[in-house]
């Protein structure tokens, strides 16, 4: 949904989806924690409203945004943080390994930068078997020197393949600051290897979306890849074990100044006040059933710990694994 209703009630839904999960893990329900994705909301949002249902994206550990963004079911997704049966990859992916290949959505990725070379190869793929599909891939400041990423942008420029590389820059690798860590710039990268690449609010999802939709274009139309730089900061912890553990990497001042631009406020004050609390309600009734859903649901059988495991649904022998 590209309109201003739709782009809020995308940044919406993520934000009350992380809060809600964020609650789950307080209370044991969702185990390991997981990484919020709260205050990077517009980043999902308007890139995923400039892809077509058969686009696809590959995404990173803080990844719940862009898997609802894409079109996952909340309920499902929420059943797979909680590791239950009936979620988007039967409770075995958890918070950084969603997925749902029929909407596009390779998977959500733990390792740092893998996601890029994952998504390249999809577009590739589809560019030789003559669709003009194209893919989106998700990672953040902390991976721009791994070898990995640029290897992939590397290659996505030699082979022009239709690729949108969407860095979500929030000025942190878990606590280490941005200009602490990385010589040169994020463009810069991009630009050694002839991609072009923008920097971006990424608080506000309508200037996410005109970006967006210029890469996707350029992609599309067989002009090769793109990357968008979106500027932006990190409401909440890297990982919910900050919550207890406390590092004191910023300030309370520092965390005070970094949210005033909320990408919930940016995007609602585009909207009557009536469409806004409309939405809103809307919301939270689709996040009370997801959450019910997901406690309601069962646990996967451990009798089939084993399934699933190879894509020709070969079973490992017991014992082996």
């Amino acid at each position: 949904m590209t309109d201003a209703a739709g782009l809020y009630r995308t940044v919406r839904l993520i934000r009350r989806f992380e809060e809600r999960a964020v609650e789950l893990v307080h209370d044991g329900t969702i185990l390991g924690g997981i990484h919020p994705y709260l205050g990077q909301e517009a980043i999902a949002a308007g890139t995923c409203a400039a892809l077509r249902p058969d686009d696809v994206i590959t995404s990173t550990h803080r990844g719940h945004g862009h898997v609802l963004a894409k079109g996952a079911d909340p309920a499902r997704t929420m059943a797979e943080l909680t590791g239950r049966a009936t979620g988007l990859n039967r409770g075995r992916g958890g918070s950084m390994h969603a997925a749902d290949v029929s909407l596009g959505i390779l998977g959500a990725n733990a390792i740092v930068g893998a996601a890029l070379p994952i998504a390249a190869g999809a577009a590739w793929a589809a560019r030789r078997a003559g669709l003009d599909r194209v893919a989106v891939t998700y990672f953040g400041d902390g991976a721009v020197s791994q070898g990995v990423v640029l290897e992939t942008l590397n290659l996505a420029a030699l082979w022009r393949v239709p690729v949108v590389f969407v860095c979500e820059n929030n000025g942190f690798a878990t606590t280490t600051r941005f200009a602490d860590a990385v010589a040169g710039t994020v463009t810069g990268r991009a630009a050694a290897f002839g991609i072009p690449a923008s920097t971006v609010d990424g608080a506000d999802p309508a200037a996410v979306l005109a970006a967006a939709r210029e890469a996707v274009a350029r992609a599309r139309a067989g002009d090769g890849p793109s990357l968008i730089e979106c500027v932006v900061y990190r409401f909440d912890a890297h990982h919910t074990w900050e919550h207890s553990a406390r590092p004191r990497y910023r300030t309370d001042e520092e965390v005070a100044d970094g949210t005033r631009r909320d990408p919930v406020e940016i995007q609602g004050a585009r909207l009557a006040a009536p469409a806004r609390a409309a939405i809103d309600a809307d919301v939270e009734a689709v996040l009370d059933e997801a959450v019910r859903f997901a406690r309601e649901s069962p646990f996967p059988d451990v009798a089939g710990a084993l399934d699933h495991l190879y894509a020709d649904g070969l079973r490992a022998r017991a014992g082996v694994a």
